[in-house]
């Protein structure tokens, strides 16, 4: 009998639709797409003069409706063909500054239109607008208000490279890790409805790389339960992973890229004009015929446009999609009347763009110039200092592939960053044997000590401040079950540039208070190698080797500095004694008062340099330094030795109060070493605050980390006359 009504349904619904559709748009529909080919084949000819955005190709000789522009209110009454020339004027504003800064250029190419059209129609700050990352912010800072100050970011006391509520009410939330736009978008939604507040427009712009992040699912999955009134807004580029093509176990297509299917007939007028009119049509029938229809609504729409939009309105959500999101002339109405609608529940908009958008360089690039420095701009070319060692990323790239290389049980995941942890360069090897999981941190972390259970050995490879999201699988998945995941924290201390969203502050601090967790820190790039070989080793137990973002010291300053002898660089590395730090200079003998500076990972450099200032000051003055390695196990031998040898004992490390000082000062306090005052500890740390953005150098000289501040310490502590330290 259903069949029988179902069938009757279908052909009465097609044949009233072929007869009655109007010509209408329904509230929530967007405008027809400019055309129906493939959105592939669209961009193929993006070029061409053509093109119907051929004028965001050439650099204007003058802005002048960019020049008009204050804040978003100047952009209400522009008109659409004014709102083309401010996009094309915003998009070369954005790239003439990362040319002079360096920073995140593709993800802010690839909205300017999706910008533009936000605050054109949108009132904010008094409408929401939450970026999700908020690395693509650079268009939205230029329109509010911030244009004269862009050639400060990400530098020193300017301003930060993502959204930042301090810096500007037009930033709604501040962030820098990804998939919590939704959630917070509708945390305001919500709020404005709890105290009844008649404008209520909230809307959170999310990558395809942000939205694989659980959070995201969580927060829909919230959003359709409560029916908030938001808009998602899903900028699809088709680049989760850096950079895109990746070769992995998966393939090479980013992982959790949504597809780059067009806008079929699921966004074609017919086909929503023919919903709306078989809806009417289908009240006439008793209900259980509606009933049916309904059914057969859903699956149609489920048809049509894949997975995507039966996901979203499984989820609570209405779904239009997918747009062009570089055409205002369809952006502008959808999002009219998204603003004016007086629908509760809410909206996701899928829009595709293309990263890079408007500068060829670019869109030829593998990793679209996603984060770059500065660059010129006729080529993109950047301009790249000369060094003379290569990154810590690259060694540890290389030293896993040697490892990877004599063992097949070798493997290597990320979280959507396979360029920046090295994982990229291993994948040119062994793509089978490598695993990008998206941005989904959490997920890496047990899928790593799933491997581990099967006897694999897996390499988990993500930045010290991105592992923070996994801090509960990092525990009951690995440490707890004493599953040898291999942990590598790539940027860990200060990063520079991108500020206290990515310093990799807090690592020996929450990484520390793990039991049978064994943790280390190289000083330099021979015991990078090292520590890798050493983390390989180590089958009974998870283990983590923490770097620092940069280059290495080269050979010569190796031999000089910390006396290695080398005649070359190794090729590999030889796993050290679990556990056991290493004496780098000891202190004369017959010197009548001797201090030890006890350093782990990073600042090893600026305490050899302090000792031998010091020593050359005052020559009874001896100076021992010795490099920890470890902060667990700790070295308590080593400790011991210090502690009683020496009248002073300095630490000094590039993390946060809590780290490895603490550890130091907790054993020497249960060993009782600072019973009798004899030898005096002080531990240098981070500040207990946020250090912003600047250069390395400047941050560890805010951070009273450089070698000066070391001497300083050294010097109250032995009644030495302090010196003042230039900044």
């Amino acid at each position: 009998m259903e069949a029988s009504i179902l069938l009757f349904t279908i052909a009465l619904l097609v044949s009233v639709a072929q007869c009655f559709v109007p010509h209408t748009t329904p509230p929530l529909s967007p405008a027809p797409s400019r055309t129906q080919q493939p959105r592939l084949q669209r961009r193929t000819a993006v070029h061409a003069s053509a093109s119907p955005h051929s004028a965001s190709f050439h650099m204007p000789h003058s802005t002048p409706l960019l020049d008009r522009v204050r804040s978003p209110s100047d952009m209400t009454g522009m008109s659409l063909p004014e709102l083309k020339q401010l996009a094309n004027e915003v998009r070369w504003e954005v790239i003439k500054t990362v040319s002079q800064t360096g920073g995140h250029l593709s993800a802010s190419l690839g909205v300017v239109e999706l910008t533009v059209a936000l605050h054109h129609v949108f009132d904010a700050p008094d409408d929401r607008i939450v970026w999700d990352v908020s690395h693509q912010a650079y268009c939205h800072k230029i329109l509010t208000g911030r244009r004269d100050r862009m050639l400060t970011i990400r530098k020193k006391d300017g301003l930060s490279g993502f959204a930042k509520r301090s810096e500007s009410p037009f930033d709604a939330f501040g962030a820098g890790h990804s998939s919590t736009s939704i959630s917070a978008a509708q945390g305001m939604s919500v709020g404005r409805s709890l105290q009844f507040k008649k404008r209520n427009n909230c809307v959170a712009v999310i990558g395809d790389g942000a939205i694989t992040g659980g959070m995201a699912y969580e927060a829909m999955n919230n959003c359709g339960y409560l029916k908030s009134r938001m808009i998602v807004i899903l900028n699809d580029n088709g680049q989760v992973s850096l950079p895109t093509g990746t070769a992995s176990a998966g393939g090479t297509d980013p992982a959790g890229a949504l597809s780059g299917y067009t806008a079929r007939l699921l966004s074609s007028q017919r086909f929503k004009n023919f919903r709306e009119v078989a809806k009417g049509f289908s009240k006439l029938f008793p209900e259980p015929i509606q009933d049916v229809s309904a059914r057969l609504d859903e699956y149609a729409r489920g048809f049509v446009s894949g997975e995507r939009a039966t996901l979203f309105e499984e989820l609570g959500f209405y779904y239009v999609g997918p747009v062009d999101g570089h055409d205002l002339d369809n952006l502008v109405p959808i999002l009219r009347n998204f603003k004016t609608t007086d629908t509760t529940k809410p909206i996701v908009l899928h829009v595709k763009t293309d990263k890079g958008y408007g500068y060829p360089p670019a869109m030829k690039a593998s990793d679209k110039m996603h984060g770059v420095g500065p660059f010129d701009i006729a080529t993109g070319k950047q301009h790249k200092p000369k060094t003379v060692a290569p990154s810590y990323t690259s060694i540890f790239a290389d030293t896993l592939i040697g490892l990877a290389a004599e063992d097949p049980k070798v493997v290597a995941i990320t979280a959507a960053m396979p360029g920046g942890t090295g994982v990229a360069q291993f994948a040119k090897k062994f793509p089978q044997r490598t695993f990008d999981v998206g941005i989904a941190e959490q997920h890496a972390v047990t899928f790593a000590a799933g491997l581990a259970c099967e006897g694999i050995k897996p390499f988990c490879a993500i930045y010290s401040t991105f592992l923070q999201r996994a801090y509960d699988q990092v525990i009951h998945d690995c440490v707890l079950q004493r599953l040898p995941v291999r942990f590598i924290l790539d940027r860990a201390g200060l990063v520079g540039a991108d500020g206290a969203t990515h310093h990799g502050s807090f690592d020996l601090a929450y990484l520390g208070t793990l039991p049978d967790l064994v943790i280390m820190a190289p000083s330099d790039e021979v015991e990078l190698m090292n520590h890798i070989q050493t983390a390989y080793e180590i089958d009974d137990k998870p283990s983590a080797v923490r770097y620092p973002r940069g280059n290495g010291y080269g050979l010569e300053y190796l031999n000089k500095h910390f006396n290695y002898g080398l005649d070359e660089m190794p090729t590999k590395g030889t796993a050290v004694p679990i556990g056991k730090g290493r004496i780098i200079k000891e202190a004369n003998e017959d010197a009548p008062s001797k201090v030890a500076i006890l350093s782990i990972g990073t600042r090893l450099s600026a305490a050899i340099e302090a000792a031998h200032a010091l020593e050359s000051e005052n020559p009874d003055l001896g100076v021992t330094v010795a490099d920890a390695r470890f902060m667990r196990p700790l070295d308590i031998d080593l400790i011991r030795r210090l502690a009683r040898t020496h009248r002073a004992m300095v630490t000094v490390e590039e993390g946060s109060v809590g780290g490895f000082g603490d550890h130091v000062l907790h054993f020497m306090a249960l060993d009782g070493l600072l019973d009798d005052g004899r030898c005096k500890v002080r531990p240098l740390v981070l500040p207990d605050r946020f250090i912003e953005a600047g250069s390395q150098h400047e941050q560890y000289d805010d951070a009273g980390l450089n070698s000066p501040h070391i001497v300083n310490t050294v010097k109250r502590l032995v009644d030495m006359k302090t010196v003042p330290i230039m900044g």
